[in-house]
């Protein structure tokens, strides 16, 4: 039986390898990139990224470390003034103390003096009236005279209220003398009672 090829190709023969080379296969068989390589690449981008991160954080570290010697230091300086400070405060209170303690003294000692120079010369400069006894009583004194008539004591008492150092001036007590120094003469003998003005300043004391 003759058996005919249509497709018009040789039909290999039986028993006979063909001596031509496999079909290639994958592109010239295992020539690509190695998978390595990225995976190194990315190892040593991680590790630059680390070492930035980790240098960015030391060189932080320093600069806050600086940055808190540095106010410490300004901390102490200004602990030194204000210690320099409050003891210059304390010494300055305790002066001022000191000074206020002295006046006290100087007032207590030259006030009765000084009140009994300005009683004085009150009495002096009105006429008609004279002083015979003055008496401290604390807040207050108390003035004893003669006048030769009221309208005198009503001088004298103006007179003390005008100086500003008496809060008040009133008079407790206004009699006649029976027995006068002269004869046809009028006498009054009377009391005063004034209260001292404590936020008046002290008497001035005559030199």
């Amino acid at each position: 039986m003759i058996k005919i090829n249509l497709l018009g190709v040789p039909k290999p023969k039986r028993g006979k390898r063909s001596g031509g080379a496999a079909p290639e296969m994958g592109g010239g068989g295992g020539e690509g990139m190695n998978p390595l390589i990225p995976l190194l690449l990315a190892a040593v981008v991680c590790a630059g990224g680390v070492y930035f991160v980790y240098n960015k954080q030391v060189n932080r570290a320093a600069e806050i470390a600086n940055q808190k010697a540095i106010a410490e230091r300004e901390n102490r300086s200004l602990s030194e003034v204000k210690a320099t400070f409050e003891r210059k405060q304390r010494e300055a209170e305790n002066y001022r103390r000191r000074v206020e303690v002295i006046d006290q003294l100087r007032a207590a000692q030259a006030g009765p003096v000084s009140l009994l120079t300005l009683v004085g010369d009150t009495v002096n400069s009105t006429d008609a009236v004279w002083l015979s006894k003055l008496t401290d009583e604390g807040g207050g004194i108390k003035i004893e005279g003669t006048a030769l008539n009221v309208h005198a004591i009503a001088n004298l008492m103006s007179n003390l209220q005008k100086t500003g150092y008496f809060k008040t001036v009133e008079m407790t007590e206004s009699i006649q003398d029976e027995k006068p120094a002269a004869e046809n003469i009028a006498a009054f003998n009377f009391m005063i009672t004034c209260e001292v003005n404590r936020t008046a300043p002290p008497p001035a004391q005559k030199s």
